[in-house]
């Protein structure tokens, strides 16, 4: 790579909408520090959008709806891209790659599909492929996750990735409002998309757990291999639940290492869950991201902060611009794809997790003891048990010790099928507790 020393870094920008426009104003805010910080001067070789005429406080020169010409271009050195989704980003940044050229996305749905392909692209041609900003937005994750606990051996991820997701639930437990109602308020303040399908149906959190994964265990993981829930069927009678239990309601993406006859493999999961008000994660509310790492020797670490937005997500992309200009000015390299691990990633079926049941069942005698037969004869062990009465019927909440999924399942199907069981009620998992 030649030496960049004094020269300007020229820099592609692909996408000018919310993100990108905050790009914009920070290079243009903060170019005498940014020089300094890099050593050369950081600047605008272009822009390419859509549609030139939408973005009046961007200089005419330097909009184009011509992408390729310029990702393309001799003149540039540095690829900045936010405009999202698999293509054309995916064609773009590997063109740009193949010339060598530095890439800075925060498109985690590529990145969660292609990161091997990107990868490959990158190590080949030697050029920096950096993301801080497709997960958690601000916060500073991926980079210690990639360099600083690079000598450590992390054990489990655990986090709240999506703010949407947490703020409907967060207002949920404060309220006691539905889930629908929730939805809706976070609609109207702008917190949730006209369609909030990828946020609530958990593809997003999806996404950013496969990137999370395949850094903490140097394995390649993709979005497929996730499970994934959603928060539509979380009720205000499961917020009440946990309440009552000392715990509170999050949609967590976790990913843990896990024992299994056949080795060492990886669980990497989305899904609503109970954890106690007492875990560090119970706290984060709102809008607001937070990611909690264990690892042998560092111990337990969080890493909080503003999840989303233009300026906490331009934040990170401008954190990676200046890493690929410095190492493009002092002929340097970032680090590149490990995958050296690869973990195999375990079938949800077979991940131990405890559980929270609520169940409708008769109120008369014998119930909990035909319910509790059931739950031996799976090999599912019982931590908790609570039965409320009322005139015909009764509510009876049972928490197991750890279980595999598959086990709880057979579990509830042969317990809904009981005679003296009217419905099960719900069933969610429950996490940050000693199992």
């Amino acid at each position: 790579m030649a030496s960049h020393e004094g020269k300007p870094i020229r820099v592609a920008l692909l996408g000018c909408g919310t993100v990108g426009t905050e790009v914009v104003r920070l290079l243009t805010d903060q170019a005498a520090d940014l020089t300094a910080r890099v050593g050369a001067p950081i600047e605008l070789a272009g822009i390419a959008v859509r549609r030139p005429n939408k973005h009046r406080d961007v200089p005419a020169e330097l909009l184009t709806t011509d992408a390729e010409a310029l990702v393309t271009s001799a003149d540039v050195d540095v690829v900045v891209e936010v405009i999202g989704g698999i293509e054309p980003a995916r064609t773009l940044l590997l063109a740009a790659l193949r010339g060598g050229k530095s890439v800075v996305t925060a498109n985690k749905a590529l990145l969660a599909e292609h990161s091997a392909e990107l990868f490959e692209a990158s190590d080949a041609s030697g050029a920096d492929l950096y993301f801080e900003a497709a997960v958690a937005g601000a916060i500073p994750l991926l980079r210690p996750l990639r360099e600083s606990l690079a000598g450590d051996r992390i054990t489990r991820v655990m986090g709240i990735v999506n703010g949407t997701t947490n703020f409907i639930l967060s207002g949920m437990d404060s309220t006691g409002a539905s889930y629908a109602e929730t939805l809706e308020e976070a609609t109207r303040l702008g917190y949730a998309e006209a369609d909030p399908t990828a946020d609530v149906d958990g593809f997003d959190a999806a996404s950013k757990a496969a990137i999370l994964a395949s850094l903490a265990f140097h394995s390649r993981v993709t979005a497929a291999d996730v499970h994934r829930e959603g928060i539509a069927q979380v009720s205000a009678a499961d917020i009440a639940a946990a309440k009552a239990l000392g715990r509170t309601v999050k949609l967590l993406a976790i990913c843990e290492r896990v024992a299994h006859d056949e080795g060492e493999g990886i669980s990497v999961r989305v899904h609503p869950a109970m954890i106690p008000t007492s875990h560090p994660l119970a706290s984060v509310h709102g809008a607001f991201n937070a990611v909690f790492v264990e690892a042998d020797a560092a111990g337990e670490m969080m890493f909080y902060g503003q999840g989303a937005g233009g300026a906490p997500t331009a934040s990170a992309v401008l954190g990676d611009l200046v890493a690929v200009a410095r190492n493009r000015v002092h002929r340097g390299r970032g680090p590149r794809e490990s995958a050296y691990a690869n973990l195999p990633v375990r079938p949800m079926g077979q991940t131990p997790t405890r559980y929270h049941i609520s169940l409708d069942v008769a109120d008369r005698a014998g119930v909990l003891s035909q319910v509790a037969a059931v739950f031996a004869e799976h090999d599912v062990s019982i931590a908790a048990v609570r039965q409320e009465g009322r005139v015909d019927d009764a509510s009876l909440v049972i928490v197991t010790h750890a279980a595999t999924d598959a086990a709880l399942r057979s579990t509830v199907d042969k317990i809904g099928g009981l005679p003296v069981v009217r419905e099960v009620v719900s069933v969610m998992r429950v996490e940050g507790e000693e199992t």
